[in-house]
């Protein structure tokens, strides 16, 4: 199984690299950042998912369906990448609705042992391993939209409530090791909302209307996380959502979860009076 220990020292980039992007904010985030410190963004967009304003911050673009495994490779040694990225999500829906695998994808999918998106994503890497191409880190060329450190935006968090998302962490580090969801919504030491398949926002949602205008929502990265695919993540919506159903703190795990149209989030949440916190555990 191909793995992520392959970073670039931080202050070198490649001169070129392969973005295979997908839905969301992110991808267009991350080529505009890319394409600002002078790297050639040479894109894979999936038709069904990304934004054609990729096409502003891409050295090159090629329009692929969903399951064209084949045609990124190609497209990417086309043109002479020798690493690439993954950012923004593919909807699952598009592989029962949309889903057109090549012959590359049809012999790669058939030989998985089940279809948890981990173990699609490996066996996607280690087809591109053999092309000659590294997948690598998603957080390796973030730069300034990884979450640091302490307090970051909006009111500082009160004693009591650095104590709660100090709990907090613990109990989504422990769904999270169990592959069950990465964020919980807590106050005063109880445990109110658990993320599972539903997603964050359903969690944010059920955690908020129980904690009567204080809760406090912590998410995590998995105890395994693999940096290429995946990473934490959480933007202005996430913000929104917690607005709206009474949660006043964000605490996500610094150095791992990226931060997506960073500057929104730092309106909303003056706005809102929510802070938010980079967590760090001992």
């Amino acid at each position: 199984m191909a793995t992520e220990n392959n970073k670039l020292p931080n202050n070198k980039l490649p001169d070129s690299i392969g973005l295979m992007a997908g839905y969301g904010a992110f991808p267009l985030e991350l080529a505009k950042s890319l394409q600002s410190r002078g790297v050639a963004v040479h894109t894979v967009a999936a038709r069904e998912e990304t934004s054609p304003e990729i096409e502003q911050y891409s050295a090159s673009v090629c329009w692929l369906h969903v399951g064209q495994l084949g045609g990124m490779i190609k497209t990417f040694k086309k043109a002479g990448v020798k690493s690439m990225l993954f950012a923004g999500k593919v909807q699952k829906l598009h592989l029962f609705r949309n889903f057109r695998p090549d012959l590359t994808a049809i012999k790669t999918l058939a030989l998985l042992a089940d279809h948890r998106d981990d173990t699609i994503m490996n066996a996607i890497a280690d087809e591109v391993a053999k092309a000659g191409i590294i997948v690598r880190s998603q957080v390796e060329f973030s730069g300034d939209m990884l979450a640091a450190e302490g307090h970051l935006f909006g009111p500082k968090p009160s004693a009591k409530m650095l104590k709660d998302i100090a709990f907090g962490y613990r109990q989504a580090a422990g769904i999270a090791a169990l592959d069950i969801g990465q964020t919980v919504v807590v106050r005063h030491g109880a445990v109110l909302a658990v993320e599972a398949i539903e997603g964050t926002d359903e969690a944010i949602k059920r955690g908020g209307e129980l904690g009567n205008g204080k809760s406090i929502v912590v998410k995590v990265a998995k105890p395994q996380q693999d940096l290429r695919f995946d990473v934490p993540a959480f933007g202005a919506d996430t913000l929104e959502t917690m607005h709206a159903h009474g949660c006043v703190v964000l605490a996500v795990q610094a150095g791992i979860t990226l931060m997506i149209e960073k500057q929104r989030i730092v309106e909303l949440a003056n706005q809102y009076g929510i802070s938010v916190y980079g967590y760090r555990p001992d």
